[in-house]
């Protein structure tokens, strides 16, 4: 069974779209829940398999991108939701949600590793070229290649020295980085998604669910090989039917 939880919060603008990925890509229920629910009743987490959280510029991105979110989850969900990736579970953070995790220390220590200002330094939305390396990823399991589009203005992952951005590597918590010519913000290693050790917490900052019908591709009217879906629905069956058979 595939259930999944989509945070929302002030700002939020991407849960929508995340909503209907997860239900085009099979999950049997997909809802959609203010933050403070969650805080008000945070065992209400035992009821889903998947939790995400999508992009947009939560709380405004006041103090800095995802830094409100992180702060109520680290004194009002952190243990709820580290009982949730605990229990075999699914996390997911898109964009603004990838800045959650990592600064939630939900996914690896923020005092080593961190999401900033783009070396432009501008806000970027277009289109990149991203490739995928070995690792224990679920959402990436079985692609090689994406195409998706970004839109951010502190999205470069960045760790405090280069001996932490090896020990990701080497442990296989680099599954996805942009194609070495279309790095679009500067971060180290080319990293546009890290996971964690066991795979099933994974943040990166590219949209999957904005390309998950072959139409919402910027070149469909030129292409020579039309898909029958969007690269990015990919990305949300593997975590559905992880959900549904394990690591079978």
């Amino acid at each position: 069974m595939a259930r999944v939880l989509i945070f929302r919060a002030p700002g939020t603008n991407c849960d929508q779209e995340t909503a209907h990925a997860f239900q085009l890509a099979g999950a049997k229920a997909v809802e959609v829940v203010h933050l403070n629910r969650i805080v008000e009743k945070p065992e209400m987490l035992e009821q889903f398999e998947i939790l995400c959280i999508p992009g947009g510029f939560s709380f405004g991105d006041d103090l800095g991108a995802g830094k409100i979110f992180a702060a109520k989850i680290q004194h009002s969900l952190y243990e709820p939701m580290k009982a949730f990736r605990d229990a075999g579970k699914l996390i997911l953070g898109i964009c603004n949600g990838f800045q959650v995790l990592l600064k939630s220390g939900l996914l690896g220590d923020p005092s080593t590793m961190t999401l900033t200002w783009n070396t432009t330094p501008r806000f970027t939305d277009r289109w990149v070229h991203l490739q995928t390396a070995p690792s224990k990823c679920v959402f990436l399991q079985g692609i090689e290649s994406l195409y998706l589009p970004i839109a951010h203005a502190e999205g470069r992952f960045i760790t405090q020295t280069p001996e932490g951005l090896s020990a990701l590597q080497r442990n296989q918590q680099l599954p996805l980085c942009y194609a070495p010519a279309d790095n679009p913000n500067g971060s180290d290693g080319n990293a546009a998604g890290i996971c964690d050790e066991s795979g099933r917490v994974f943040g990166l900052m590219p949209h999957p669910e904005r390309y998950i019908d072959p139409l919402q591709h910027p070149h469909w009217p030129r292409l020579d090989s039309r898909p029958s879906e969007g690269a990015g629905l990919a990305l949300f069956r593997n975590a559905v039917q992880y959900a549904v058979n394990g690591d079978k």
